[in-house]
């Protein structure tokens, strides 16, 4: 029967017994006649249409709908059974007396108690109906009693057995139960129906302690049973609910508590311990310790409870009983728990579960304190467990700086035995943590000792019978003295290489051409600290920072100061000639010997007399049994990134060369993994960083996949003293506005073939047209056939579309411009060629590298620029000259890369003044990409030439041309 909303309504909710669910709520609207009596026009209410009711329902009313929604029969059946099923078809199935589901009934009936507990305790201002047989929802009122009744249970001890039971007030007055037709409607807590009124009780008993006298007067205990019964069911009422006892007795206790750990062994498959004294063998196995915080009351001892105010003991003393009640100092137990979690116990409810390391860690570096707030250890009173040496542990560790080494005295105290180091520190580099003392307790190294000297134990080494470790591990033994976890004598000087700033100054060699920048002048300090102290070390300059002349200078020094045996540079191949460049540029005395190419003479006899050997990687990975035979001065690795792998082919061909110091050169020490500093920095000072495993172990792992900050800085801390990093950002004010730079590339095999047979082409046909007709009318070939050169020199597909190979520029082009997008870098790129610019874009977007584009084509220049210069997305700006030459401020820009040497200097000029301009915050360094042996290169050298034509005439490239001369143009063609 519908209920209309335009007339008055009562919201009502209606209860009723389930033959299978128990007591069941059910909302329901009724209509209100003139009288504002309830009628028999009802309706049934859900979640889905109670907003039609709005006005006539609260928040409350709603969450009291879709609690009651939720335990309608269809919707348990839906909720406990996951295929479509008749709710007539589960009932059966489920609650069959004899195949029923037990588990399923009690989970279904766990369920429903938690919806009911919650109702109950929403409900008590809305009007509550018994259902009537015939579904009448509002049969019968049921009136909530919103003060709570108390219980008190009885218990009579008599000769034969003891009564019990219990006795309900209510407002003042004892309420009659027993035999009434009460019921319970719920259980935890009880809420009990008494002749149409609901109760709920102080203390929230459980119903089932009501329910056995619904219809009977007393319980009667046997005496056979008596002692169980009222050590089990007795004694946890006591300390609940309030008790009336005749025939023994009960006492209220308050006492004072002291608060104890109780220490025992949870089982871990242990395989036995390791005698430390006898020498045994025996694997250890770390386990586990349960730590509980208890608390002494008198003779009694409790476990943490928060919720328990009161704890009962029983005694029994002859026929009689005694219960102690004993009431707990809660907030005493709380204050005491929140110190221990404040000292790093997590104990938080009582008990803590920890590996033993971490357990005897916390142990021994809190004993003090907990002998200070009066908490004492215990251990398990079970003889079949191990004791555990809960007395002072100590290490102290003494180093002092040998000729070659740090030699190591330490000393480990265990209460009144003092341990052998050797023997402590096998037990730590296999992370045992467990062995026998001579009076049968069992030793636990400390969790932070595994922390604190893990390094040191993973470094030192044992040489007869004398613990040391070797000089380069210096930062360690200084951070082990900064944290006095050591005390360290180090020779004055050594100690300044925590900070190269502090370094001695060493004069600049007297043939060495140029000044060095002040962070140069450090960086050059810094190589000849790590020289004069025989250690090696990795040079890792931000990009454009001077890499290539700190080295120099430094190579030029050791020649001054008499080292006659060569030094070896390693490098790619794309980078000979610019190490040859700035040789003759800054150490012109040096003497240079190109071990490259395919008609090099494979005998090292050869760099005898020599000062440096310039060689690529490819040609130490082939002729390293060559290379292997000579004692080089220096062997210094640049790009040094190329051996990051370190089980790759070179990385092991380079550590079989010999030298007597090693160095690296690179922008980025660590590109994909941690991994890679390994290989670089165990190249430079092998043992520094311990075997691959070792630093797989304890480096890689927790920095890479477990963020181990404390394993990170630690890592930090070893290399510290053996890396220079400087960003460019760091060194700024010793920078000049621009620094401009010249790279050269190398032509791959199949650029070269096709740059030659082009060359060769036009060579013929120009000079054979000059013959004929003259320079001047031979002007428009010239330029046709310099513009094909230049750009195969770029990259032949700009030519030959299907030209399927390489390019060296390019390949050294992106290597530079991934590096500097990796370190945050915004970059201009200038070509003359927007067939250059469209190679460029292909492989941005193939390596999902976002940019900006600016040529003669696009229409939205003002966004491009935007775009670059405010997205932090976009560090890439690839720029046309005759587009961007002009009129853009691109301040965003520290990076200039010019793909190709322009006919006026000028116009390079102007393009780099994109970056460098008004607004311009950042030092612009510049990138000049110049194909060796190849028509840009001897247009470079032309333009030297006529410095002053091209600052006063040249503005295009027809102009330039102009000025050649026939030998001018047989120079270039050759």
């Amino acid at each position: 029967m519908k209920v209309f909303t335009t007339q008055p309504f009562q919201l009502i909710y209606s209860l009723f017994e389930h033959e299978y669910l128990g007591y069941i709520f059910e909302s329901f609207v009724v209509q209100k006649n003139s009288r504002g009596e309830l009628t028999f026009s009802h309706q049934n209410i859900s979640s889905k249409n109670a907003k039609e009711f709005s006005k006539g329902l609260d928040e409350t009313d709603y969450e009291l709908i879709e609690l009651m929604d939720n335990m309608q029969q269809d919707a348990v059946v839906r909720k406990f059974y996951k295929t479509k099923i008749k709710p007539a078809d589960f009932f059966d199935k489920v609650y069959d007396k004899e195949k029923g589901n037990k588990l399923l009934q009690d989970e279904i009936a766990r369920y429903l108690e938690r919806i009911r507990a919650k109702i109950l305790s929403l409900i008590t201002d809305k009007m509550l109906f018994e259902m009537g047989n015939d579904g009448e929802p509002a049969w019968r009122q049921i009136h909530i009693q919103k003060e709570k009744a108390t219980i008190l249970f009885h218990f009579v001890k008599n000769e034969d057995n003891t009564h019990y039971f219990p006795t309900i007030k209510h407002a003042g007055e004892k309420l009659e139960f027993k035999y009434k037709g009460a019921y319970l409607i719920c259980d935890k807590p009880a809420w009990l129906v008494v002749e149409d009124k609901l109760y709920s009780f102080e203390k929230n008993p459980e119903g089932k302690k009501l329910k056995p006298f619904l219809n009977k007067h007393f319980i009667a205990i046997p005496k056979k049973v008596e002692e169980d019964y009222y050590r089990k069911f007795v004694a946890p009422l006591v300390a609940s609910f309030d008790v009336y006892a005749r025939g023994f007795d009960i006492r209220t206790f308050k006492e004072e508590p002291s608060a104890f750990l109780k220490l025992s062994e949870l089982a871990s498959g242990t395989n036995g311990s390791m005698d430390l004294f006898e020498q045994q063998k025996k694997e250890v196995s770390d386990g586990k310790m349960l730590i509980e915080l208890k608390f002494q009351y008198g003779n009694y001892a409790f476990a943490t409870a928060a919720d328990t105010k009161v704890s009962v003991k029983m005694e029994k003393q002859g026929d009689t009983y005694l219960f102690k009640r004993l009431v707990r100092q809660t907030e005493t137990e709380k204050s005491i728990k929140n110190k221990l979690v404040e000292q790093g116990l997590e104990i938080t409810k009582g008990k803590l579960s920890i590996p033993k390391t971490e357990a005897f860690s916390w142990i021994s570096k809190n004993k003090e304190w907990l002998a200070e707030e009066g908490i004492d250890l215990r251990q398990s009173e079970n003889q079949a467990q191990k004791k555990y040496f809960l007395g002072n542990s100590s290490i102290s560790i003494d180093i002092s700086e040998g000729i070659d080494w740090f030699d190591i005295n330490a000393k480990v105290v265990f209460g009144e035995y003092e341990i052998p180091f050797v023997q402590l520190r096998k037990y730590i580099l296999k992370k045992q943590a467990e062995f026998k003392l001579p009076n049968g307790e069992y030793a636990v190294i400390p969790q932070h000792w595994f922390v604190d000297y893990s390094e040191l134990f993973g470094f030192m080494e044992e040489q007869d019978e004398q613990l040391k470790i070797k000089k380069h591990h210096l930062s360690l033994v200084q951070e082990m003295e900064t944290n006095d976890l050591a005390s360290v004598q180090m020779d004055r000087k050594l100690a300044k290489l925590k900070d190269f700033k502090e370094i001695d100054d060493h004069p600049m060699p007297e043939n060495f051409k140029g000044e060095l920048r002040p962070y140069q002048r450090a960086g050059f300090n810094w190589l000849q600290f790590l020289n004069t102290y025989n250690f090696g070390g990795c040079l890792a300059d931000d990009m454009g920072l001077g890499k290539t002349v700190q080295t120099l200078a430094m190579l030029q020094s050791e020649k001054e100061s008499g080292r006659t045996n060569a030094n070896l540079l390693i490098m790619p191949t794309s980078l000979i000639y610019n190490w040859q460049n700035e040789a003759k540029k800054f150490t012109p005395k040096l003497k240079i010997f190109n071990y490259t190419g395919t008609s090099r003479l494979k005998d090292a006899k050869q760099f005898e007399g020599y000062d440096l050997v310039l060689t690529s990687y490819g040609i130490t990975r082939l002729d390293i049994d060559i290379l292997s035979d000579y004692y080089f001065n220096y062997i210094i690795l640049d790009e040094s990134q190329a051996i990051k792998n370190p089980d790759s082919n070179i990385a092991k061909s380079v550590r079989k060369l010999k030298s007597r110091r090693r160095l690296v050169l690179t922008g980025t020490p660590v590109e994909n993994s941690t991994m890679d500093l390994w290989s670089q920095m165990s190249f430079v000072n092998p043992g520094l960083l311990g075997n691959k495993s070792f630093f797989r172990d304890e480096f890689v792992t927790p920095i890479e996949k477990k963020q181990d900050e404390q394993k990170s800085q630690k890592l930090a801390t070893l290399i510290k003293p053996f890396i220079l990093r400087r960003h460019k950002s760091q060194v700024a004010t010793e920078l000049p506005d621009k620094v401009e730079n010249i790279h050269y590339s190398s032509m791959t095999t199949m650029q070269e073939d096709k740059y030659e047979e082009v060359k060769a082409y036009y060579r013929d046909k120009i000079l054979e047209h000059i013959e004929k007709n003259g320079i001047r009318k031979s002007q428009m070939l010239l330029l046709q056939g310099l513009t094909q050169l230049r750009q195969i020199a770029n990259h032949p597909k700009m030519v030959d579309e299907e030209y399927k190979g390489d390019s060296g520029k390019m390949e050294d082009f992106t290597h530079m411009l991934v590096s500097a997008i990796s370190k945050g870098h915004k970059i201009l790129v200038f070509s003359q060629f927007v067939k250059h610019l469209a190679l460029i874009k292909d492989y941005l977007k193939l390596n999902h590298i976002n940019f900006s584009y600016l040529d003669g084509s696009t229409k939205n220049r003002q966004k491009e620029v935007d775009c670059f210069q405010n997205s932090e997305e976009v560090k890439v700006f690839l720029i046309s000259l005759k587009a961007g030459g002009l009129g853009l401020n691109l301040t965003a820009a520290d990076y200039v890369f010019l793909l190709d040497p322009w006919w006026n200097p000028a116009i390079e000029q102007q393009a780099v003044d994109r970056a460098y301009r008004i607004g311009q915050t950042q030092r612009v360094f510049t990138y000049k990409f110049i194909t060796k042996n190849t028509v840009e290169e001897k247009i470079l050298a032309l333009q030297e030439k006529k410095v002053n034509l091209a600052k006063d005439l040249i503005s295009t490239e027809e102009s330039f041309i102009k000025s050649l001369s026939q030998e001018d143009i047989q120079s270039i063609l050759m």
